[in-house]
């Protein structure tokens, strides 16, 4: 271990068995006192993906924290860090099979819904749900699609060496819509962001740390020993790093707005695929399912 931290495995072990009261079907949530961080794992079922029941029990988590926050008077969390308990997969993005019911049936109205439910899961992490704490992303799987995008949201996002990111939605002929292009122009430029999106490329972890995507490259199977480096930096240097936080929002700030308006433009060209854009996304479909058996 380097002098970042003086963190052993079984710290980390035996302040996340610090469960949090709160209950759900496809999130598990650990408070860690020590270090004021909750922990929270997505673990959807029939797949590994954005699932309606997923969303609404990540912003009801959101929520639940933003009232802990006020009533501990912003001194309950420091961290909060969303990460995956499905081996190999951190999130494959959006539920394919629910896009395919809602675009055969040209539902506009379910589409947008489903869409809104994404952006206000990504605009909670974004703007670290208005509190005084950090967003961590930890990747330790696949980041696919609205994975990747989750991801990228969060305020620091840690990955794993030899995992895979990236955003396939051009293979069937879509874009990423729940953020992908405002996050990754805040961070690689518009012309790279462009490059990522259209590429429909699986990066390495590698890779987009060189790029500047990723902020911080963990070694294989360290993730959580990476995320506990980080918060003892920050917290022994706390005031720069919240001051520094507090920068990024005033020069990188992403309105809801923007989210909301590209999410109607998502929405439009979804309902535009053809009948072959969308036999390719049904085959992604069965490869998304794959990933949970």
């Amino acid at each position: 271990m380097n002098n970042f931290a003086r963190v052993t495995k079984l710290d980390v072990v035996v302040e996340q068995e610090k469960k949090s009261n709160i209950q759900y079907s496809q999130l598990t949530t650990h408070y860690d006192e020590k270090y004021k961080a909750g922990w929270y794992y997505m673990h959807a079922q029939p797949r590994p993906c954005f699932t309606s029941t997923l969303l609404d029990e990540l912003n009801d988590y959101a929520c639940n924290i933003k009232t802990e926050m006020k009533n501990s008077n912003n001194d309950k969390y420091d961290y909060l860090i969303l990460a995956s308990k499905v081996e190999n997969v951190f999130n494959l993005g959006g539920d394919l099979a629910v896009f395919l019911q809602f675009i055969k049936a040209a539902d506009r109205d379910a589409l947008l819904t489903y869409a809104i439910k994404c952006i206000n899961v990504l605009y909670h992490n974004i703007t670290h749900l208005d509190c005084e704490l950090t967003t961590i992303a930890l990747v330790q799987g696949d980041a696919l699609g609205g994975g990747f995008e989750g991801a990228l949201s969060s305020n620091i996002l840690i990955a794993e060496r030899g995992t895979k990111l990236g955003l396939p939605e051009v293979l069937f002929n879509l874009f990423p819509g729940m953020g992908a292009y405002s996050l990754l122009t805040r961070k690689v430029g518009a012309s790279k962001a462009e490059e990522i999106i259209l590429s429909g490329k699986l990066y390495s972890a590698e890779e987009l740390y060189d790029l500047g995507v990723v902020d911080i490259l963990a070694e294989k199977g360290e993730g959580e020993m990476e995320v506990y480096r980080y918060i003892n930096i920050s917290n022994r240097k706390a005031n720069s790093y919240q001051a520094m936080r507090k920068v990024k929002d005033i020069c990188n700030p992403i309105p809801y707005e923007e989210l909301l308006s590209i999410t109607n433009v998502w929405v439009e060209a979804a309902l535009k695929l053809t009948n072959k854009d969308l036999r390719m996304m049904e085959k992604l479909v069965l490869r998304q399912t794959a990933k949970n058996i």
